[in-house]
């Protein structure tokens, strides 16, 4: 078996995380490639020789996993995402485990799912993908002042922005889902490919990451407090018996989706800072990444079939 590895030195917590993986890896690998790169690379640049590889390992964080992805769209390549970042939310929508020898086995089993793929293309004309979910308002707001604690805080650091920023700015959004033209108003809008987010806590109700549809959350409320119901409902929900999530949350369903604000709000991609406001559109590239999962992945997405 042939392994690249690529290892973003700038997420998370330890570059070194991933080389006890690798270890338990190189019991049944004979070719293990390791590149590290850190924060604003070019993915390119290391993925040209990906189909030469059975598996690509992605250590880093969610954003590093969603450019990896994005790179290897509709390639059949398999991708591990290896949790080396703050909140790494895709091994938690995966049920992936957290530990090395776990992880590898997984690895070594090479079992795969095809999963849809977001790609929005930004008020410049920049086109990022995302896995997870990308949105405009106060997510954007609390994924950028999170940035200077997540070396001291970790995860605990995205609880820390939202409590600082309990005023996010209140905005006019029009929304374009496929054909059908909304107007509504609110704090922030997510389109959500995986729902589940830090803390365990679901955006949605039922979501299905192979559906080839985004779920497209307003937060249709005037302030932060007013998201609290609807918070309560994810954490209730846990257990499945809760579906709502109050007036708080207005719900739609679309491929292809286009979101203007006014004022403009800050723009986020699987936890990526855009740098850049609102407007901005996205697509849905159906069952584009091939991702290596375990068997709890297994078990609870083929009842999404």
């Amino acid at each position: 078996m042939k392994l690249l590895v690529i290892n973003n030195q700038d997420s998370g917590l330890s570059a070194k995380a991933v080389f006890s993986y690798i270890r338990q890896c190189s019991q049944f690998a004979e070719d293990i490639t390791v590149r590290s790169c850190g924060n604003n690379w070019d993915p390119t640049s290391f993925l040209y020789d990906a189909d030469e590889y059975d598996a690509v390992i992605c250590a880093g964080g969610d954003g590093t996993f969603a450019s990896v992805s994005h790179a290897m769209a509709n390639t059949g390549i398999p991708i591990l995402p290896y949790p080396a970042g703050t909140a790494n939310l895709m091994a938690l929508n995966l049920y992936l485990p957290i530990d090395d020898p776990a992880l590898a086995k997984i690895t070594y089993e090479m079992q795969t799912l095809d999963f849809d793929l977001g790609e929005i293309t930004l008020s410049d004309g920049r086109k990022k993908g995302f896995s997870i979910m990308a949105g405009a308002g106060y997510d954007a707001t609390i994924m950028q002042e999170a940035i200077p604690g997540k070396k001291i805080l970790g995860p605990l650091s995205y609880a820390t922005a939202a409590v600082a920023n309990f005023a996010p700015q209140h905005a006019k959004i029009e929304l374009k889902v496929d054909d059908e033209e909304i107007s509504t108003s609110g704090v922030g809008v997510l389109l959500v490919n995986f729902s589940r987010i830090q803390f365990d806590l679901s955006v949605v109700h039922e979501n299905n990451p192979t559906d080839g549809m985004f779920d497209v959350v307003v937060f249709n409320t005037s302030d932060a407090i007013g998201l609290i119901p609807a918070l309560m409902s994810a954490v209730l929900d846990r257990s499945g018996d809760f579906p709502s999530r109050t007036d708080a949350f207005q719900v739609f369903k679309g491929k292809h989706i286009e979101v203007v604000t006014d004022p403009p709000l800050q723009v986020q991609y699987d936890g990526e800072p855009a740098g850049i406001t609102t407007p901005f559109s996205a697509d849905i590239l159906p069952k584009a990444s091939r991702i290596i999962v375990g068997d709890d992945a297994i078990k609870h997405f083929s009842n999404n079939e």
